[in-house]
């Protein structure tokens, strides 16, 4: 059993966290999440927002700043902010590969169980393809780790 947070530390080093935003409640809710986790690890957050291609020169400008205004709440968070044209999925898997990432903190928009077949959300997505653990943040957090598909189904978001 671990007592000192310190080895549990050692165990997940996290330094990158990567937090994509569709400006949802959710997402926000995860952002906040991420820079937590952050000043703990001493981490640093990547911010990033797709838009999807065909969307891609209307309110450009506005997108870029709602995603200015995604800064550590203390001040004491690195936060990187990144707007990317393109398929959600797709980049933000490409970002973690990149960077590379410790950590996906991903907000969700609350679907039941029963909802999941039909999703064909991004997080669901995410979850199957991340290269790193996967924490999924609707109306409370859960950590799913890539490696393990199998935990996909303990999902309430």
């Amino acid at each position: 059993m671990l007592t000192d947070p310190m080895e549990f530390r050692s165990m997940l080093p996290i330094h990158v966290i990567l937090c994509p935003t569709d400006f949802s409640a959710h997402a926000d809710r995860a952002f906040h999440i991420a820079c937590s986790l952050a000043r703990e690890y001493v981490a640093r957050v990547i911010v990033l927002h797709v838009v999807a291609i065909p969307q891609w020169e209307v309110g450009l400008d506005d997108l870029r700043e709602r995603l200015s205004g995604y800064t550590s709440p203390d001040g004491t968070v690195v936060v990187e902010r990144l707007l990317l044209d393109g398929q959600p999925v797709e980049e933000i898997l490409d970002i973690a590969r990149e960077r590379p990432c410790d950590l996906i903190v991903l907000g969700t928009h609350g679907q039941t169980e029963a909802d999941r077949p039909w999703m064909g959300s991004v997080a669901e997505a995410v979850l199957r393809e991340a290269p790193c653990p996967v924490l999924t943040v609707g109306d409370s957090p859960s950590i799913l780790h890539a490696e393990e598909p199998a935990a996909l189904g303990a999902a309430t978001h």
